[in-house]
């Protein structure tokens, strides 16, 4: 038995935390399982959280520990979903069959469309043409 009655550690670095996860034994015999939560402040000491769960009550802890999960997990899959959804609905509202045509709304909320061969990048593009300077011809005087 380690020191304070540790039988097993083990430890889980984040960001600016630390979960320590120690199997202890009590004086009187008791096994639990003791989650620690350090949190590092600006410069100051660490906020330390702790809970004990018993032995006895670990495979409830578990149980709840798992739903949790499951929860967590359906929560993340729904909101991708909506995300997804909403980015079909709005690519749907503003392109009109996979054609090339795109439609713009003006203050008078009048849908106009426009062809749009060129893509605009928001850059400055400056298409040059060759013109052909001729100065008109002034008589000259004799």
């Amino acid at each position: 038995m380690g020191a304070r009655g540790e039988l097993f550690t083990t430890q889980i670095y984040l960001d600016n935390r630390s979960y320590f996860f120690n199997v202890k034994e009590n004086r009187t015999g008791d096994v639990f399982l003791q989650i620690v939560e350090s949190k590092n402040r600006d410069g100051a000491e660490a906020d330390r959280h702790q809970i004990a769960i018993f032995a006895d009550d670990m495979q409830k802890f578990l149980q709840g520990m798992e739903k949790s999960l499951e929860f967590v997990e359906k929560d993340r899959k729904a909101k991708q979903k909506a995300a997804k959804e909403k980015r079909a609905a709005k690519d749907a509202k503003y392109s009109r069959g996979g054609s090339d045509k795109k439609v713009y709304k003006i203050k008078s909320d009048k849908a106009v469309e426009k062809e749009e061969p060129v893509k605009k990048t928001g850059r400055i593009h400056v298409v040059s043409k060759k013109v052909a300077l001729t100065t008109p011809e002034t008589p000259t005087e004799n």
